[in-house]
């Protein structure tokens, strides 16, 4: 498997420059095999979240705050954010991911009733969600927060090695979302 890889410093990045994925060791290039890792079959949303990466990076050069960058990127679009608390958020934000490539998950209850909420919290809808996605072979992944939110995105179960290598190389504490407690 190939990755486009960007060189330089300028905003015209070539997605036809093809380097194997092991072949960039720096930050961007690993944020660049995350994104389209995140993104199966879709370079282009790939591409439009790399450019708005590298846009964000730029004003935002401290320490510490990589995930949190590519966290506002993705926000609602190959990736979420919610609050931990507000279930009804968190079902709807990964409908809506699984949405693009045409799934519907059974949440095992009706999603409309407040009864269904009232019985639920994030780490078990994080648990059934990533069992439905299984069934489908993608693997629903979530990344450690410190302000009370739940956050994640969707890959391909065949990356599941790929995506652990780079998130261990972005420093990023990923866990699949079966293991959130």
């Amino acid at each position: 498997m190939t990755y486009a890889m960007h060189h330089s410093d300028d905003d015209d990045f070539d997605p036809d420059t093809d380097v194997d994925r092991d072949g960039d060791d720096t930050q961007e290039g690993r944020v660049w095999q995350l994104l389209q890792l995140i993104n199966p079959g879709d370079v282009e949303l790939a591409l439009q979240e790399f450019s708005a990466w590298r846009d964000a990076r730029d004003n935002t050069r401290a320490e510490g705050e990589l995930i949190e960058t590519i966290g506002r990127v993705i926000d609602w679009r190959s990736g979420f954010r919610v609050d931990a608390a507000d279930t009804r958020a968190l079902v709807q934000a990964v409908d809506e991911l699984s949405a693009r490539w045409n799934l519907t998950l059974d949440w095992d209850g009706d999603t409309d009733d407040d009864e269904f909420h009232a019985d639920q919290d994030a780490p078990s809808l994080m648990a059934v969600a990533y069992d439905r996605l299984a069934e489908f072979g993608y693997t629903l992944w979530s990344w450690e927060t410190d302000d009370g939110t739940c956050a994640g995105w969707i890959t391909l179960t065949l990356d599941q090695e790929p995506m652990r290598e780079v998130a261990t190389a972005l420093e990023i504490n990923l866990r699949l979302g079966s293991e959130v407690s």
